[in-house]
């Protein structure tokens, strides 16, 4: 057995050959994954029950196993009928996974349209499809680089 925490072989094959810039989508269970993803993209499915997986979970892991220098939420429009009155719960949540990394990166929201857009390019190498209900959770990743001292 791996000794990292990420043991699932697919998504550690793909990551293992993701370069700087590419793109990782931890996405919800609202999420239109087999239709908004990029060419290049593969697909995995936790999405085992609703709220198993989490989108939290997966971004735990991934942080254990990858350098990731931006992360990406995607952000509801003011005329969209789920929008929120602020920043979506779940949101704090990836805080503070990402300040337990001990990573100093803010959210960066983009707009649920644009969100798409970014997905669907050729960088975009994994989509990790959750069973998260919770609105607005989907997290875009970029890949970074290690930086070994």
């Amino acid at each position: 057995m791996l000794t990292s925490r990420l043991i699932h072989p697919e998504i550690s094959a793909v990551l293992a050959r993701a370069g700087h810039h590419a793109r990782i989508l931890i996405a919800d269970g609202h999420y239109p994954a087999s239709t908004k993803r990029g060419p290049n993209a593969e697909l995995i499915s936790l999405n085992l029950a609703p709220g198993l997986v989490s989108c939290s979970q997966v971004l735990e892991v991934l942080l254990s196993a990858v350098p990731i220098d931006r992360v990406s939420t995607m952000m509801y429009e003011a005329d969209d009928p789920y929008t929120l009155s602020g920043d979506p719960p779940v949101w704090n949540d990836y805080r503070r996974i990402i300040a337990g990394a001990g990573l100093q990166l803010e959210l960066d929201p983009i707009k649920k349209w644009d969100f798409y857009d970014a997905v669907v390019s050729p960088d975009h190498v994994l989509t990790i499809q959750t069973g998260d209900t919770q609105r607005f959770a989907n997290l875009l990743l970029s890949v970074g680089v290690r930086m070994d001292v």
